[in-house]
């Protein structure tokens, strides 16, 4: 077995997510800024992995940080895998999902929480189900 849960092979993939999804997902690509559907959504529920509904981010972890992605300042435990990023000339930190290995975005040390992060995630790589509202 796979170092995750959830494994498919590229084409499986293909054949399951749109072409923009494929593209962030399991290409590590970056929506637009200011251009996704999730950056300025604030109703209470949960955001899940768009490739494997796995739970990430709760509303109550959401704040607008003014970047163009949808941020938090935290993931729900053991649901997001850290990966050292040295592409692009820069030294940064890739989230994954830790369930299939999708690609959702970048945490930096910036966040003005308490906890000091902000996870910079595209919205094309998460979903929003309400229905888990406290």
């Amino acid at each position: 077995m796979g170092k995750y849960k959830i494994e498919k092979s590229e084409e499986e993939w293909k054949k399951q997510l749109t072409e923009a999804q494929y593209k962030i997902l399991r290409q590590k690509g970056t929506e637009r800024p200011f251009s996704g559907e999730y950056n300025i959504h604030f109703e209470n529920g949960t955001y899940t992995c768009m490739a494997c509904d796995t739970p990430l981010f709760t509303s109550e972890s959401k704040f607008d940080a003014g970047c163009g992605w949808p941020s938090f300042d935290k993931s729900i435990e053991g649901s997001v895998e850290y990966v050292k990023d040295t592409s692009h000339g820069m030294i940064r930190t890739e989230i994954l999902c830790a369930n299939c290995g999708s690609h959702l975005g970048h945490i930096f040390d910036d966040g003005p929480t308490e906890t000091g992060q902000r996870y910079c995630v595209n919205s094309i790589s998460i979903n929003f189900d309400k229905s888990t509202t406290k």
